[in-house]
Formats: C-alpha cells, sequence, structure tokens
C-alpha cells in the first residue's frame, strides 16, 4: 500500500513536466499564426481606431492630434440615412438570399447528386466578381436581355428602369452571396436525420408543419452561419451598389472609399469602419451566444 501511494506521488510531477512540455511545444508552433494574426488582423484595426480619433491633414491623411470631430461628423442626418439604409439593403438581402438557400440546401441534401450540385453553385464564382456584376448589368440595362426579350414578346414598349436602384443592389447582392448561404445550410441539412419527418408525419404532423416544428430548429446553427456569412459583408459592400446602385443606394461603403479617395478625410473613414467593425463584432457574438443558449437548452 505504502508502495503504491509513493508511485502515486512520484507520478504527480512527471504529469506535470509533460503538461508543461505539451505546451511550450503548442506556443512554439502557434506564434507564427499569433504573429500573422497580430500583423494582417490586430494590427490593422488597431490603426484605424487610432486614426478616428485624430484631425484631418490639411491635405489628406491625418495629423497626429486628438480629436471628436469624425465622430460628430458620422452621425449628421445625411449620414444617418446612409447608415439606415445600408442597414435595411442588409437585412432584406440576406432574408432573401437565405430564404432561396433553404430549398436549395434541402434539395442538395436529399439528392444523390450532391458532388454535381455542389459544383454547379461553387464554380461560378470562381470567376472574378466584377465580371459577374458586369454580366448583371448586361443583363438588367436598358438594352440588355430582359428589355430585349420582353420588347420583342409585346409586353412593353419602353425600356423598364432594372438598373441603379435599390432593387437592383439587392437582386445582385443575393446573387454574389448565394454560395455562402447555401453551403452551411446544406451541411447542416446533410447531417439531420429525415426519419424524424417521417416520425411527425407518423404523429399526424402535416408536411409543412414538420418542417417548421422539427427540421428548422434543428438547422439553426446552419441558418445562424448562413446569415452570419451575408450579412456582414452586405453590410459593408461597395462594389456593388457602385456599379448597379443610384442615388438611393448609395450605402456605407462607398462612404468610407469617397472619404479616402475624394474628400481625403481618413478620420471620418476610419470612424466608419470601427462602425462597421462593431456591428459585426456584435453579430458574431449575438450567434455565438444564441448558440451556446441553445446547447444550455438542449441539455437540459
Amino acid at each position: 500500500m505504502k508502495h503504491g501511494k509513493i508511485n502515486k506521488k512520484d507520478e504527480l510531477p512527471s504529469n506535470t513536466n509533460a503538461i508543461r512540455i505539451n505546451a511550450i511545444r503548442g506556443a512554439k508552433y502557434a506564434w507564427p499564426m499569433g504573429v500573422w494574426f497580430t500583423v494582417f488582423f490586430v494590427a490593422p484595426l488597431l490603426i484605424i481606431f487610432l486614426y478616428s480619433f485624430l484631425t484631418k491633414g490639411l491635405y489628406g491623411g491625418v495629423d497626429f492630434k486628438f480629436s471628436l470631430k469624425a465622430y460628430k461628423l458620422m452621425f449628421q442626418s445625411s449620414y444617418g440615412i446612409i447608415g439606415l439604409r445600408t442597414l435595411f439593403i442588409a437585412v432584406v438581402t440576406t432574408v432573401i438570399t437565405i430564404l432561396v438557400a433553404l430549398p436549395c440546401g434541402y434539395a442538395m441534401a436529399k439528392s444523390s447528386h450532391q458532388t454535381l450540385l455542389l459544383g454547379m453553385v461553387i464554380i461560378p464564382f470562381w470567376t472574378n466578381s466584377l465580371i459577374r456584376i458586369f454580366a448583371w448589368m448586361s443583363v438588367l440595362g436598358t438594352e440588355g436581355l430582359i428589355n430585349s426579350f420582353l420588347m420583342k414578346i409585346g409586353i412593353t414598349h419602353d425600356y423598364l428602369h432594372l438598373l441603379y436602384n435599390k432593387q437592383a443592389v439587392i437582386l445582385v447582392s443575393v446573387y454574389m452571396y448565394l454560395p455562402y448561404a447555401i453551403l452551411p445550410i446544406f451541411t447542416s441539412i446533410d447531417r439531420f436525420d429525415f426519419s424524424l419527418l417521417e416520425a411527425a408525419r407518423d404523429l399526424g404532423a402535416t408536411k409543412p408543419q414538420s418542417m417548421f416544428r422539427v427540421l428548422l430548429p434543428s438547422i439553426k446553427s446552419g441558418i445562424t452561419t448562413a446569415f452570419l456569412f451575408t450579412f456582414i459583408p452586405v453590410f459593408g459592400i461597395y462594389t456593388v451598389p457602385l456599379l448597379v446602385g443610384g442615388k438611393d443606394s448609395y450605402m456605407l461603403g462607398n462612404v468610407i472609399v469617397d472619404q479616402v479617395n475624394k474628400t481625403r478625410n481618413w478620420p471620418l473613414a476610419s470612424a466608419f469602419s470601427v462602425l462597421i467593425t462593431l456591428v459585426s463584432a456584435f453579430c458574431v457574438l449575438w450567434i455565438v451566444n444564441s448558440g451556446k443558449t441553445s446547447k444550455k437548452r438542449g441539455g437540459k
């Protein structure tokens, strides 16, 4: 018995040393990623945050004098309207994208040709994003495919204004970010046990009821991920409203680029960048917390 106790005590230092050795090895393996993360992610965010509290330079750039003028300008009514418009376009685009992605993900999960369908979703997006936007401009333009077809069959006798408005921005944004919503939803549905739907039908639920009460709660993680992958990029989007939008679709991303390139008000551009970063961080934290809450409820 004593000999056994001595062996257990002798094992403690060796276990502690093993933990320390593993921790040292982990730090050695992790430091390159830590340096990369600091240089290319943390440092730029800190620079933008610092610039937002500085004064605009006479010929652009910044003067290293503390000022809150950028944040005061940011909360002007004109910028407030642009912010609300950006939020509206981002929310509507996200909702439409998820509504389109749900049946697509379901059909892909039920299909026996998943690889082919995944390729059809992903491969078109290997093309440069600007080329895809210009393709939509040729489709929606006054002499584009839609207008030409409608006039040819006699439905309309004049060109429809399908470009340079909020509707065009929403449509093209849905197209641009649809794969980022389809893939996480497909992954969640593919892991779903479809026998649960049959059990719900056997218990008297209709097909829509089984979908809404059994399937959708089970793929909540995929839907929240799709929301995250769609809302955050659209909230800071720049190229789509620039090319297919008009005066009524000027968004925060356009404000930032114009303040950097035209007005050269870097502090104001940094302040708007900080705002977009905070909104994005809030969305991420909200989704993470909602996921933890649902897991706790499921555990209970």
